[in-house]
């Protein structure tokens, strides 16, 4: 564990209130689901906060990152504001995308979010593209490819590893296997190891316990440095689960997966709760205090919440814009 140190204090409290923040996210997300507030689907990433958080703790805002159908963990991990995210739920003309992107295509280009994208995998060659132009402009930045344990099934991920590792570029692999592929099993649909596919290519491999925000940032430390130096690509394994069903509106689970084994991860293996505790071990913060982050949290997300709702939706004559590059020939 490491050495708990003033700087380190603040790091830890920091990671804490960032899963805190995409909890909290997510449970106002799901509400206005509820409500009939929120337009389509989104994809709930509670359970897998410390894999988002662990990771981005390690990038600076010149890093990039990739994210998926399942990303708001990590928009909120590099930096996005509650009423920025809550505007683009609600397709407001305040949203990260001005309301065209919705829960599935949320991007930040300020903080390095390349962009969530509801292909599965379909953001494996914007990461690897990225992470060829900053080696080609020699540039120090790192990109991360967030996807899940089904999109290793893509054809497009083999094509990318092939040409990183010949390229050598500076691209971290993050596979959040969280034990579900849509509705089956990951088991049922990967054959062999997981691990394996990316070391086939020579790219090392690791695997980490996806629920620990400080293993998956130690690592995610190592590798990051590793990648600025030209060491690069690697791929890391993240063994992880989500509480809820495939998208919001997946409530009947039974037939795929049982209540005891969901009650079982959020009890004992919730992230948020378990870095609490250490927490508070170590005496970096008290029960109270950490409550009262969560108070805080809360009360910011509410607000953020309502002034998305009273925000005003964009234009109808922006509806063609930034869809086309402009023609500058």
């Amino acid at each position: 564990m490491a050495r708990k140190t003033k700087a380190n204090s603040d790091d830890y409290l920091r990671m804490y209130r960032q899963m805190v923040r995409i909890r909290t996210f997510e449970d106002s997300a799901n509400q206005l689901y509820l409500s009939a507030k929120m337009p389509g689907l989104t994809h709930m990433y509670s359970g897998q906060e410390a894999v988002a958080v662990g990771i981005c703790e390690a990038l600076t805002a010149e890093d990039k990152v990739t994210s998926t159908h399942r990303g708001h963990g990590h928009c909120m991990a590099k930096g996005a504001e509650f009423r920025q995210m809550f505007c683009e739920l609600l397709g407001k003309e305040e949203g990260y995308c001005r309301g065209k992107g919705g829960s599935m295509h949320i991007a930040d280009q300020e903080n390095g979010n390349l962009g969530a994208n509801a292909i599965v995998g379909g953001s494996m060659g914007i990461a690897t593209g990225a992470a060829l132009s900053a080696k080609r402009l020699g540039r120090k930045d790192v990109t991360v490819c967030f996807f899940g344990d089904g999109a290793t099934a893509q054809g497009l991920w083999y094509e990318v590893m092939n040409m990183a590792a010949l390229w050598k570029l500076p691209v971290i692999y993050a596979c959040e296997n969280n034990g579900y592929s849509e509705y089956t099993r990951t088991d049922e649909i990967a054959a062999g190891s997981i691990l394996a596919r990316a070391e086939a290519f020579g790219i090392e491999g690791h695997q980490v316990d996806g629920q620990d925000v400080l293993a998956v940032n130690k690592l995610a430390n190592e590798l990051v440095a590793r990648c600025r130096k030209g060491e690069g690509p690697f791929f890391i394994e993240l063994m992880t689960y989500r509480y809820f069903g495939h998208h919001v509106g997946d409530i009947n689970r039974d037939y795929y997966r049982t209540k005891k084994e969901e009650t079982d991860w959020k009890r004992n293996r919730d992230p948020i709760t378990n870095f609490g505790k250490w927490l508070q071990q170590q005496k970096i913060a008290t029960a109270d205090e950490l409550a009262a982050i969560n108070d805080e949290i809360k009360v910011q997300a509410e607000e953020a919440v309502a002034y998305a709702e009273r925000a005003p939706y964009p234009d109808t004559s922006e509806v063609d814009m930034h869809v086309f590059a402009p023609n500058t020939a």
